[in-house]
């Protein structure tokens, strides 16, 4: 890829500035679940069903909660990121990669503003980025929605044309390359012999080819199609 345009690097935060084991990620399930489970006094299997079920038809469990049920979303926020950080261990080469990058470097994420602080602060990447971009900046309306995207753009004057976007989820790059933007996935999935694939709701799977790359190894990525 020729990056000697990119003025912007967007990196959204969880599992990807990180790659969490699957503990990490189960205990904010968990806590979401009894969050959940407490707040509308429901068995948390049932809960754990809405969890999910508000995750895929809004993009975060949060919106669903919201716009359903009221629930308020500081309250919510602040519980489930209440998590153990030790199990993420800081990379020396991911932040010597990061620092070297030319231009702005943000964060978007779905996850919170404490989160932002929480998670950058312990992996010792936090003084590298020029702004955050949370839920709450969202005005709670969360990747893929393409109103966030707009929202981050107009608050960090970014020009898609010139910027790219480091994300874990294939459905959350879809928009920033409609905008213009280079886009790397974060991670893979079963099957990635060749382009990336997403599976539609209506149980339909074709080419993700709004994904420009695919890594598993994000410094090793920059250093590799990073300027030089």
């Amino acid at each position: 890829m020729d990056l000697s345009s990119i003025r912007t690097w967007i990196f959204d935060l969880d599992n990807t500035l990180y790659q969490a084991d699957v503990s990490f990620f189960a205990d904010i399930g968990e806590k979401m679940t009894t969050f959940i489970s407490r707040h509308l006094a429901l068995q948390p299997d049932h809960a754990r069903e809405l969890q999910e079920e508000y995750f895929h038809d809004y993009g975060a469990t949060l919106s669903g909660l919201m716009d359903i049920h009221g629930m308020d979303p500081a309250d919510f926020l602040d519980y489930v990121h209440d998590v153990d950080l030790s199990v993420l261990t800081p990379q020396p080469a991911l932040r010597a990669a990061i620092a070297h990058l030319p231009g702005r470097k943000l964060i978007f994420t779905n996850g919170s503003r404490g989160h932002i602080r929480n998670v950058t602060r312990h992996l010792n990447l936090d003084d590298l980025f020029d702004g955050g971009f949370a839920i709450e900046d969202a005005h709670y309306i969360p990747k893929p929605k393409r109103n966030a995207y707009e929202t981050f753009n107009q608050v960090f004057d970014v020009d898609p044309t010139t910027a790219i976007f480091f994300e874990d989820t294939i459905r959350n790059l879809e928009v920033p390359k409609k905008m213009g933007m280079a886009t790397v996935l974060v991670g893979e999935e079963p099957d990635w012999s060749h382009k990336p694939k997403v599976t539609r709701a209506s149980g339909t799977t074709r080419e993700a080819d709004w994904v420009d790359a695919v890594t598993n190894d994000l410094a090793g990525w920059l250093d590799e199609f990073g300027p030089g």
